[in-house]
């Protein structure tokens, strides 16, 4: 087994709010294994962004920590680690400055990183502009006359420029309606194959995950609860919590119907029966 990419040792953090100290993530430990697309899931306030950042470094563990390809995560992060680990944002809207063009974002990260020469820089622009879908003129263009989905295609096509190792993908489509989160879905999961990416992918849409991730850990209110590939967790989830989200995804199948069925208590399926 290769190592792993990214690996998160015992990782606390705990935030001082109002004067009082809240446990934000409570002793972590993860790996993300190159080339995979790992999911991060659970309800609002159980740790999936933060553990975003520390990954990120918008601030340190307050306990524990993270290796990157085996080296040590630093707090204050230099320029190259900060090229090979890239976000990807829930709105693209406030990712990117409304005063610059589409291509001002994107060849700013060409710029900052020393990526080619200069003087084909532009003509790079165009070419990651036409990798997420769009035609080369959208480099004219400004984000506030552009669709939430060019939008993030955009910010995708922003990131691709830095050559990144890692994206962090915190709720990518949970802004956009079902159609334009799929062809986003689908975009990604083609960049991932052609750049050999590697995903960790925060959200709380597990009907998403399950057609996206090659495993899937769940965490509660700080704490990783259980770790495994999809079809593990899909089809033997260890914990009562893990079944609770499971039987919580909107069916859209009769095989979801049966999956959710397996998972919800006997009281709840006879009220829905009575209705």
């Amino acid at each position: 087994m290769s190592a792993p990419l990214l690996a998160i040792e015992g990782a606390t953090k705990r935030f001082s709010v109002a004067g009082r100290e809240v446990l934000a993530l409570a002793d972590v430990t993860l790996d993300i294994a190159p080339g995979e697309c790992h999911a991060v899931v659970g309800e609002s306030g159980s740790g999936k962004s933060t553990l975003g950042g520390l990954i990120l470094g918008l601030f340190p563990p307050t306990a524990g920590g993270l290796r990157f390809k085996g080296e040590p995560l630093p707090a204050r992060r230099p320029l190259a680690l900060k090229r090979a680990i890239q976000l990807i944002q829930q709105n693209p809207l406030s990712a990117l400055n409304a005063r610059r063009s589409v291509g001002q974002s994107i060849r700013l990260s060409l710029d900052v990183h020393g990526i080619g020469q200069r003087s084909g820089r532009s003509e790079r622009v165009a070419e990651l502009l036409g990798e997420v879908g769009l035609p080369p003129d959208y480099a004219r263009r400004t984000p506030r006359g552009l669709s939430g989905g060019e939008r993030q295609r955009i910010a995708i096509a922003r990131a691709l420029a830095c050559r990144p190792e890692l994206l962090v993908l915190d709720e990518p489509t949970s802004s956009l309606d079902v159609l334009v989160q799929a062809r986003v879905l689908e975009l990604l999961m083609r960049m991932r194959r052609q750049h050999g990416l590697t995903y960790l992918f925060i959200t709380h849409d597990l009907a998403v995950v399950r057609g996206v991730a090659d495993r899937v850990s769940v965490f509660q209110k700080g704490r990783l609860v259980e770790t495994g590939t999809v079809s593990a967790i899909f089809d033997s989830p260890r914990t009562d919590y893990t079944r609770r989200l499971i039987a919580a995804i909107p069916v859209v199948s009769a095989e979801e119907a049966a999956l959710r069925d397996r998972f919800r208590s006997p009281d709840l399926r006879d009220e829905e029966a009575t209705e």
